[in-house]
């Protein structure tokens, strides 16, 4: 499992420049099979050119919020482990503002982007967490 908040983040909160985050991605796109786990819809184009799949988790916005300020409590002082080292969890307006705003600016263009993938790549838009159990109770690997 490819956790892109752990590529993308470096120690203290630096972000990567956008060209190197590019370059880092391409790279991890050319494993021969991968997992990945994030948003950054900056490189979505990259990740999309050669996913079979997408599960798209698309769940309502207040579950998000509470989610996050559960695992803001959760992992108070210490990096989560799906996270780059020197990374405490942290929670500020910018991030809430940008969870409370997904629905309306970014989950559109998102969902334009995977109704214009090629018929041999599957998405998979999982809205509840009861749909995600389902999904995990009946699948299987081809």
């Amino acid at each position: 499992m490819i956790h892109l908040d752990a590529w993308y983040w470096n120690p203290g909160w630096v972000e990567t420049p956008k060209t190197k985050w590019q370059s880092i991605i391409q790279d991890l796109t050319r494993r021969e099979s991968w997992i990945m786990d994030g948003n950054y819809s900056g490189t979505l184009d990259i990740r999309l050119s050669v996913a079979d799949t997408v599960i798209f988790l698309d769940f309502p916005r207040l579950l998000c919020l509470s989610r996050v300020i559960k695992r803001r409590f959760m992992y108070a002082g210490q990096s989560r482990p799906d996270m780059a080292s020197d990374c405490p969890e942290r929670l500020n307006w910018g991030f809430l503002k940008y969870i409370w705003s997904y629905p309306i600016i970014r989950r559109p263009g998102i969902l334009e982007k995977l109704s214009q993938v090629t018929p041999d790549q599957q998405v998979i838009i999982l809205r509840k967490p009861i749909e995600i159990r389902y999904f995990l109770q009946n699948f299987s690997c081809y």
